[in-house]
């Protein structure tokens, strides 16, 4: 034990334990008496489906299991060091269990015997059967003679309990001491735990495994386990949350437990550890945990020889009399995840497709098996010419046809014809949890968010091109600004407060395939709104099962991020890529090469008790290779070294093609040796899988790149209109009758530059400008007004810009010119004349665009000084 630091699952209601783990049941009286007569030997449990893991929860065949679960043990061993001797205790105990809705026990620090098994499956109860890989940590250090063969140990242990019924999972060990973890290092105790985890799947292949980590060696990065368990210990339900929702990004699309909660009532009596107990269950299931343990179901308990007397954990007294506490947790979680006298309210669920009919049916029977109360889905048939109107009216919902007016316009019908408070979208390639509903609606009831966001996870047995594709770049991610608060959350699954949508104007018609829901979560946080995300409201979303299909989604994708940048240009960097607030989260994100390291806040001497991770933010050097246009540079690196067929010294440009090259290479091959497949999978279909992930790494850039400048998001774009302007600075005055705030002025000139189109940017907090005009990427100008007062209201508003020629056009300017010189020295004509004229386009663009963001500001001073004339 260490410090404390400051639905139901599958099966029917009335079914019992016994028969819902498919064993035959005992007798009512055997079940829940403290005195069980001696039994007759019994016939081993039958088999049954063995639980699996299902993006965020374990499934028990297609039902899901919500674990609820308590910890057994340790108990005091008898002479020859059995701790679970006495197995009529263990009847009575799981007997005692299985009354008060328990379905899990936890062994923490020894392997249980078979019998112990036997007995849990006789009750219904799935069994943690820890492994203890903290005794053996310290032969990482030295292993002196006559030290024990841990590998075989764990082979022996994991073969006595392999494909028991009763089993729910290994769980390799239970908090590596944090001071023996810091000094072994980070990576060897992940070495080692891999390691660990590898010999249990090689002797129980279907077996589930984790490891029970807790706060203070939280920078373990485990990303092999089946489902992650952290033990927490915190007496503010404030902080419990915080933590719970950080423990969920580090777990991102696998299951999170509870491994360890609970309270002392010798300190703060019993009343108050069914209080806290209360809580601390209720919030675990509601932040979307997969299962919970309680510490501990008694008060008996023995460690190091000797019984504990000074801790009461238990919710049972060592003589196994009831705490208030167990009816607590009995209460609790039965109502897990939610208590059902929580008033709902109406959800109206989107969903629009155009040509869906290979996926609609998955979405409608996923929607159809929906676990929530009050909800509508609808429809939206977007000029399909295949069977999707004919597929989803086969089903209980709302079907309208349109003509094909694109995504925008088919998720505004949509909002038209909402009756709920709370507007939900999904896509028709994708289908929900059955309770994703239910997380969704939590958030809109505990905060003010106007928009909620859940994870998508690829199903499996799409195929093994569709598996790499989730293991790709490109997908659709979340952005997150806080642990709990999201700056985007993809269109796939995403729900708004219909009000707040509307006052917004719904989504942006322009965008018929793609960005819209960036669009829509960028204006409801212009409007001061914030948006939510829940880890558990999760979707399942097919990815693309082709290479070519992948290909044109993600060209797709680059015409709306170049439909974006002309709508939200202050969101994006003057290279034309988003400047995100948050970090993404998701799969398949690109391997960012860097030479930055990882630290772990471990405190002074190791002590802070939350020992956390902290990633290095990527540098630009080493974002720079999963640019777009990094590849048009190489292109462009290519073209100069073809020259060298008519200039030798351009042959020099080659190696630079080949530096330029290798980081992307780099990252793709990262990418794809980093991409997790099943373990059932063999070593070559996992090669070749990674193979082609790779591959994805390297192409996703490059469709991204043809589709932004198809849509005219290229370097030498030009972003306002081509007209004469002075190169140099103009201060200009205008006199106002009319008194004017000045951050009012400046407001009505950015909102007329951009009703003209014009790329027009804020000033930051330490900038000596008001608003910048950007001619394109190698020309801008910049605005600065200052406004003197005088008598009877009147202002002297004083205005002066001037251009603004980024590094980027001299430099590429003058590299050409002192190649189109050294060219015609060797009277390489050809290439004199190449180089010449790149050297004339760079600098005449620089030119051009200076120019014209400088007559873009004249003609808007002008606009001022006329209508103030008035």
């Amino acid at each position: 034990m260490r410090r404390i630091v400051q639905s139901h699952s599958g099966g029917s209601a009335n079914e019992s334990p016994e028969r819902r783990l498919g064993v035959e049941p005992v007798a009512a009286d055997r079940r829940v008496a403290v005195e069980a007569p001696a039994r007759a030997p019994t016939p081993p449990p039958r088999p049954t489906p063995r639980p699996c893991v299902r993006g965020k929860f374990l499934f028990v065949g297609d039902e899901k299991l919500y674990v609820r679960g308590v910890t057994y043990g340790a108990f005091a061993p008898d002479a020859a060091g059995n701790e679970f001797h006495d197995l009529a205790t263990v009847e009575r105990d799981f007997a005692q269990m299985a009354a008060n809705g328990i379905n899990a026990v936890r062994i923490p620090h020894t392997t249980p015997p078979r019998a112990l098994l036997d007995v849990a499956a006789r009750y219904g109860l799935r069994v943690m059967v820890g492994l203890s890989a903290e005794q053996y940590v310290g032969y990482l250090i030295d292993r002196p003679p006559g030290a024990p063969d841990v590998e075989a140990l764990l082979r022996k242990r994991v073969r006595a309990c392999a494909g028991h019924p009763a089993l729910l999972c290994y769980a390799l060990g239970n908090e590596i001491p944090a001071l023996m973890a810091r000094w072994l290092g980070r990576r060897k105790v992940e070495r080692y735990l891999e390691r660990l985890y590898r010999i249990v799947k090689q002797e129980d292949p279907e077996g589930l495994v984790t490891y029970v980590n807790y706060p203070t060696t939280e920078y373990l990065r485990l990303p092999f386990l089946d489902f992650v368990c952290f033990n927490v210990y915190l007496e503010s339900q404030d902080r419990f949350e915080a933590y719970l929702a950080r423990l969920q990004n580090i777990a991102g699309d696998r299951p999170l437990f509870m491994s360890e909660l609970g309270l002392d009532a010798l300190r703060n009596g019993e009343g108050g550890q069914a209080r806290s107990l209360d809580w601390q269950v209720r919030t675990a299931f509601a932040a979307g945990c997969g299962g919970v343990f309680v510490f501990a179901w008694t008060d008996e308990w023995y460690r190091h020889g000797h019984d504990v007397e000074d801790w009461s954990f238990g919710l049972t007294r060592a003589d196994r009399s009831e705490k208030p506490a167990l009816e607590t947790v009995r209460e609790a979680f039965a109502e897990a995840p939610f208590a059902p006298s929580i008033p709902w309210p109406r959800i109206s669920v989107v969903v629009c497709s155009h040509n869906g009919a290979r996926t609609i049916r998955d979405a409608c029977e996923g929607l159809r098996r929906l676990e929530y109360p009050n909800y509508e889905v609808i429809v939206v048939d977007d000029g399909s010419t295949d069977d999707t109107a004919g597929i989803a009216s086969e089903y209980d919902l709302r079907l309208i046809r349109t003509p094909n007016r694109g995504l925008s316009s088919a998720r505004n019908t949509g909002l038209a014809a909402a009756t709920g408070e709370i507007v939900a979208y999904l896509d028709d390639d994708a289908y929900p949890d059955p309770h994703w509903l239910t997380y969704l609606a939590a958030i809109f009831l505990r905060t003010s968010h106007a928009g909620v966001g859940g994870p998508n996870i690829a199903p499996a047995g799409d195929g093994p091109i569709a598996e790499c594709v989730a293991r790709a770049p490109g997908g659709p991610v979340h952005v997150l600004v806080t642990d709990r608060e999201a700056e985007h959350i993809p269109g796939c699954n995403m729900a708004f407060r219909t009000a707040c949508l509307e006052a917004v104007g719904g989504f942006d018609p322009r965008f018929r395939s793609a960005g819209d829901d960036v669009d829509v979560c960028w204006r409801l946080q212009d409007r001061g709104w914030t948006l939510g995300f829940h880890p558990a409201a999760i979707v399942w979303h097919h990815r693309r099962n082709s290479v070519r299909t992948y290909w044109r989604q993600q060209i797709g994708y680059g015409r709306a991020e170049a439909m974006l940048e002309r709508k939200w240009p202050e969101k994006y960097n003057d290279v034309g890529h988003v400047r995100w607030t948050g970090r993404m989260y998701g799969s398949g994100l690109p391997y960012i090469l860097g030479w930055r390291r990882a630290r772990v806040y471990h405190g002074v001497w190791g002590a802070a008790p939350f020992q956390s991770l902290y990633e290095p933010a990527p540098t630009l050097l080493a974002s720079l290779p999963q640019m777009p246009e990094w590849h048009l540079m190489t292109a462009t690196l290519v073209g100069i070294a073809a020259l060298s067929v008519a200039w030798r010294p351009l042959r020099l440009a080659l190696p630079l093609c080949l530096a330029a090259f290798l980081p992307s290479v780099a990252q793709a091959c990262l990418g794809g040796a980093r991409a997790r497949f099943p373990d059932s999978l063999g070593t070559m279909a996992r090669l070749a899988r990674r193979a082609l992930t790779a591959a994805l790494h390297l192409i996703q850039p490059i469709a991204r790149l043809r589709g932004r400048v198809q849509e005219g998001l290229t370097p030498w774009r030009r972003r306002c209109p081509r007209r004469p302007g002075p190169l140099w600075p103009v201060t200009a005055a205008v006199w106002s009758e009319h008194w004017l705030d000045q951050d009012q002025r400046l407001r009505a000139i950015e909102t007329d530059l951009r009703a003209d189109g014009v790329c027009v940017l804020r000033g930051g907090r330490d900038a000596r400008w008001d608003l910048e005009v950007r001619g394109g990427s190698f020309g801008a100008a910049r605005l600065l007004m200052g406004v003197e007062e005088h008598a009877g209201g009147k202002q002297l508003i004083r205005v002066r810009w001037w251009p603004v020629m980024p590094a980027a056009g001299p430099l590429l300017t003058l590299v050409f010119a002192e190649l189109t010189r050294g060219a015609v020295g060797d009277h390489a004509w050809i290439a004199a004349a190449v180089l010449g004229l790149g050297a004339l386009l760079s600098a005449g663009r620089a030119v051009e665009q200076c120019s014209a963001a400088t007559a873009t500001i004249r003609e808007v001073v002008g606009r001022l000084r006329r209508s103030e004339a008035l």
